[in-house]
């Protein structure tokens, strides 16, 4: 089986790179390497996640943060906000801690953890794009495992294809006060946690 991105240890040779990704009218520079997601770009699912986002206050984490296009906009979009990003890939977290060097964000900290295992602490918010191709037991076992480190109000938001198995995700969190914020092209945003629409 060929090394996936979510691998705690990336055996591809590392080729490191830079590259622009213009967001909401700013641009943002970010590190990047081979052995991570979406290598070179902004996918479009984290765009649409991104985007799709109300507003966040307080204590936000970025769940399985890559190579750090959440954290690092979210970071310099509110310099208010506490941000933890973490992910189990080693090479992932030194390269989000570099695109956080390079925009200037010092309000968020990265983390080498399995899920939440390194990780402290209640939030606000968790933002993922979650490893699909790990499978529903491990994807599941994130989502529970985040819904119980919100803090009361707090919301999980997830992106997810319809394709790759949104629909049982939804069903999966709908005692979680679940409903879909968005829908784009396939991918879906799932909210789980704080309070439903009326």
């Amino acid at each position: 089986m060929s090394e996936q991105y979510f691998s705690a240890s990336p055996q591809s040779e590392s080729r490191p790179s830079r590259f622009s990704v213009e967001f909401a009218g700013e641009s943002y520079v970010f590190a990047c390497d081979r052995g991570v997601f979406s290598v070179g770009e902004l996918d479009e699912g984290t765009r649409f996640l991104l985007e799709s986002l109300p507003p966040l206050t307080g204590r936000v984490l970025d769940l399985g943060c890559g190579w750090g296009p959440v954290g690092t906009i979210l970071g310099r979009q509110n310099r208010a906000l506490e941000i933890v990003m973490c992910d189990v890939n080693p090479r992932a977290v030194e390269l989000s801690r570099k695109s956080l060097q390079l925009n200037g964000v010092t309000n968020a900290s990265v983390l080498l953890s399995d899920g939440f295992s390194e990780v402290a602490g209640s939030f606000d918010a968790i933002v993922t794009n979650p490893p699909i191709r790990a499978g529903k037991q491990v994807i599941y076992r994130l989502f529970d495992d985040a819904l119980s480190r919100l803090k009361p109000g707090g919301c999980l938001y997830i992106v997810i294809r319809k394709q790759q198995g949104a629909e049982s995700a939804l069903k999966h969190l709908a005692e979680y006060g679940t409903s879909v914020i968005g829908k784009h092209k396939g991918f879906w945003i799932i909210r789980a946690g704080g309070q439903s629409d009326e």
